[in-house]
């Protein structure tokens, strides 16, 4: 089940295996994928656990793993309350289906740093349950009270008789026994296995090679397609020519599909070929010609002061306080569309025939894939068989469903399985884009350089009314993320947002709004730090003064990222607070000059998120995610012209490399009781703002539009 490369002879996963067999001491082999065979071999005890004769434990996980390792973490919370060898745990997604919803959000959804903190509390009892069945299966064996026993490292153990018996010897008739409603959970003081570094079960198979992403799967009969776009945001086809012989081209509304007839040597990339051979003309959308970067943005600053407001938050009388201050910053910062660029390009095989209809798809909502090619097929959402596969990267664009749409409604046009793939021009040029943002902070300061008033507006595209989840005139949510409930004291404050309506289609990207507002609200407040003559990690400090736990976590990055230490000539430091998905994370930078703009040497970073399951994938998504804030920073840019993207490939949209990454440390802070917050996104608004802070405190002067360096490619580590 993997694609094989064009005159190679030689799939992705038999190129790992080779060069692994080169470097020495690694043979691996290419197998079948293992999803369904648990079901084959093991007794499922409930939804969520099967344990298979040799005693290995299957895990079913509700999130999808697109690299922030579910996987591992999420089985890790019910094989606590399980009480298994985690030697013999192994985990695979969950087929769509309401039991494995996340309580977040009411359905399987992947998003929002939600994964951990959305299903902790259920994976707990879902780990309990099965144990309490399996213990009084195991007490009926034998011949004891079930009070008498307790699960232990696989078996149940009697304390009377100091016998036991395994869980898979008893699997098959705990699942005949009722679950019980409240189960007893362990005190977080008696966890052996949340909080602990296990190794992650998927890892072996990424190494290896046999991990099953969407851009690998097969299925007999497979004919391969590919997508041609209107090369303008909400085009759709006028006219399209005949299609050769061997190809078939189905319309699809804002493009074509062109789909491979069955025959050997039929691959992905003939079907690049074939579709972009095809003639197609285009109905362009009215206003396409206004669709221009310099345009939306000029109007974006505009409405600064004509848009009509929304306000999100007010608190005090900031007008008052601004007219009484002794200083006021007045300050406008800009940040432009972005691509999510994800490693593994838009992928999708569908299979519908007169009966049914077979997805397999790297997605963030399997459940929504139901609901999508019901609407395609007429299919009850339920009959729909999903078959979630890993994503290589999601970021938001994997959540969206039109890649799904495309190969279900190519699939039944011509009657077979199709997997269609992006390329990756398509994939650039027609995502749902982390939107522009316009944003104004006035701050005034008095005579002792206290905060005394704050006025944030924040202009930008509505995520949610493009969609037509909010009717215009109402917050939009994904907008105001990051500016309102801020942790800072500031007695008069008044947050709102002006709905920017630029027709560029927008979307959810890591860490939505907060990437924009913290940006906004953290270079502000270095700018009133300066102005008030006040060191910014002292100024935040006052700020966050009788906020212990907030005050812990900037103090903590400060220490790590040795604020108060001496610099070499030509280096300087930046910082950044931000609170974000119910985590509190700080960030210190370390950069120097470098050619035409910099090079990052140190990025130390410290997270409260309360709980940590397994530091080191969580440590492991606070790199991620600060390398994913670096190059957005320094050079991430979406830019249009007439309604057509300028930019179809990572040579225009640069990327931060192996040979150019800092040191980068992180400190997890846990805070026992707090409510649980994410780790997925937290780490990628505060990075843009300490860059930015470094940068002003080495040059002297502030850079407030992102890219700070477009264009340079320049960064890199010490």
């Amino acid at each position: 089940m993997n694609d094989v490369t064009p005159n190679a002879g030689l799939s992705r996963r038999g190129f790992v295996s080779t060069t692994a067999a080169i470097g020495g001491g690694l043979m691996v082999g290419v197998g079948v994928p293992a999803i369904g065979r648990a079901a084959i071999t093991s007794k499922t005890v409930t939804a969520w656990v099967s344990i298979a004769s040799d005693e290995t434990v299957t895990i079913l996980v509700g999130s999808q793993d697109m690299g922030q390792g579910v996987l591992s973490s999420l089985a890790q919370i019910v094989a606590e309350e399980l009480r298994i060898d985690w030697t013999h745990v192994k985990s695979q997604h969950a087929p769509p289906n309401a039991i494995y919803d996340n309580p977040i959000y009411g359905s399987q959804l992947t998003a929002g740093s939600g994964s951990v903190r959305g299903y902790f509390q259920g994976l707990l009892q879902a780990g309990a349950t099965a144990r309490e069945m399996l213990i009084a299966a195991g007490a009926a064996v034998l011949k004891v009270a079930a009070t008498d026993c307790v699960g232990q490292n696989g078996f149940v153990v009697s304390k009377s008789l100091g016998t036991s018996i395994s869980y898979g010897k008893v699997a098959a008739a705990a699942a005949k026994l009722t679950p019980p409603a409240n189960p007893p959970l362990y005190s977080a003081n008696g966890y052996t296995l949340v909080g602990q570094s296990v190794k992650r079960p998927d890892i072996p198979s990424k190494v290896n090679g046999s991990a099953i992403f969407g851009i690998d799967v097969r299925v007999p009969g497979m004919r391969y397609g590919a997508v041609k776009l209107c090369p303008v945001n909400g085009g759709t086809v006028k006219t399209m020519g005949a299609a050769p012989a061997g190809v078939t081209y189905i319309n699809v509304g804002t493009g074509i599909v062109a789909v491979l007839d069955a025959r050997p040597g039929a691959n992905t990339f003939s079907a690049f070929t074939a579709a972009n051979a095809a003639k197609v003309t285009w109905n362009l959308p009215a206003g396409s010609a206004s669709q221009n970067s310099t345009t939306i943005l000029a109007q974006g600053r505009a409405l600064l002061t004509s848009g009509s407001a929304i306000v999100a938050e007010t608190a005090g009388n900031v007008a008052k306080a601004q007219g009484s201050a002794a200083k006021v910053v007045d300050a406008t910062y800009t940040l432009p569309y972005l691509a999510h660029a994800t490693m593994e390009p838009l992928n999708c095989t569908a299979s519908v025939t007169s009966t049914g209809c077979e997805i397999w798809a790297p997605t963030q909502a399997p459940g929504t894939c139901q609901l999508t090619a019901s609407a395609i097929t007429g299919f009850a959402p339920a009959s729909i068989i999903v078959h979630p596969v890993l994503l290589g990267g999601g970021l938001g664009r994997k959540f969206e469903q039109d890649y799904i749409a495309y190969a279900v409604a190519a699939s039944k046009a011509v009657g077979a399985p199709v997997k269609v793939t992006w390329q990756r021009e398509q994939d650039f040029a027609h995502d749902q884009y982390r939107p522009l943002g316009v944003c104004r902070v006035t701050g005034g300061l008095d005579a002792s350089g206290n905060l005394i008033s704050w006025a944030y507006r924040n202009v930008s595209p509505g995520i949610l009314f493009q969609r037509g989840w909010v009717p215009d005139g109402v917050l939009d949510s994904q907008a105001s993320e990051g500016a309102t409930d801020i942790t800072y004291s500031i007695p008069n404050r008044q947050v709102d947002w002006v709905r920017h309506p630029a027709a560029i289609p927008v979307g959810f990207w890591r860490s939505v709004g907060n990437s924009i507002n913290a940006f906004a609200k953290e270079s502000a407040i270095d700018e009133l730090a300066l102005a008030a003559g006040i060191d910014p990690l002292v100024f935040r400090q006052k700020l966050l003064a009788g906020n212990a736990r907030s005050l812990n976590v900037l103090n903590t990055a400060a220490a790590l990222g040795n604020w108060n230490a001496a610099l070499p000539a030509g280096h300087a430091r930046g910082i950044a607070y931000h609170e974000s998905f119910g985590s509190l994370v700080a960030v210190v930078v370390e950069l120097m000059l470098s050619g035409k703009g910099v090079k990052i040497i140190n990025v130390a970073a410290a997270v409260d998120c309360g709980l940590v399951v397994n530091p080191d994938t969580g440590a492991q998504q606070v790199e991620g995610a600060i390398v994913h804030g670096m190059s957005a920073a320094l050079w991430g840019k979406m830019s249009f012209a007439q309604g057509v993207s300028q930019v179809v490939n990572f040579d225009q949209y640069p990327m931060t490399r192996m040979g150019n990454m800092p040191t980068v440390q992180v400190s997890l802070i846990q805070t026992p009781g707090a409510a649980l917050g994410g780790l997925g996104e937290v780490g990628v608004p505060c990075v843009a703002p300490a860059i930015a802070n470094a940068y002003a405190r080495l040059t002297g002067t502030r850079l407030r539009d992102l890219p700070l360096f477009p264009g340079t490619g320049i960064t890199g580590g010490g």
